[in-house]
């Protein structure tokens, strides 16, 4: 299963957060499913951290190397056809980030790791 981790599944993951599921730790932690992590969501963390409600022991750059590069999670680029579908896509969800990550989920075929309710309104497959 190729996975989409949402920006609160990779912090959960990589904190060893209780909040993260059991069956999203299973998921993620199963080595023959391709975990995969968006811009968008490096965008985000450093959003939340430059306005305080991210803290980290780390550095951004050491975060990263930590929760994606050291669990061997691969980077998915944001390309235009990423973008396409986002000039028709409901605003159910409002959250810029998030929807970048369903338009990667719909033309990528993911199944995106959140707990996000709002990403049911979309045609994407969710896994908490």
């Amino acid at each position: 299963m190729r996975l989409l981790l949402d920006t609160h599944a990779l912090i959960w993951y990589y904190a060893a957060d209780a909040r993260l599921s059991v069956a999203a730790r299973a998921a993620i932690d199963d080595r023959s499913n391709q975990c995969l992590v968006s811009p968008a969501t490096y965008w985000e963390i450093t959003i939340k951290i430059g306005s305080g409600k991210y803290v980290f022991t780390e550095t951004f750059p050491e975060v990263v190397q930590h929760a994606v590069v050291d669990n061997g999670f691969q980077e998915l680029p944001i390309t235009s056809r990423h973008c396409d579908p986002l000039t028709s896509l409901p605003l159910h969800h409002r959250d810029p980030f998030d929807r970048m990550l369903i338009a990667q989920a719909m033309v990528e075929g993911l199944t995106i790791v959140t707990a996000d309710q709002m990403f049911g309104a979309y045609p994407v497959s969710a896994l908490w």
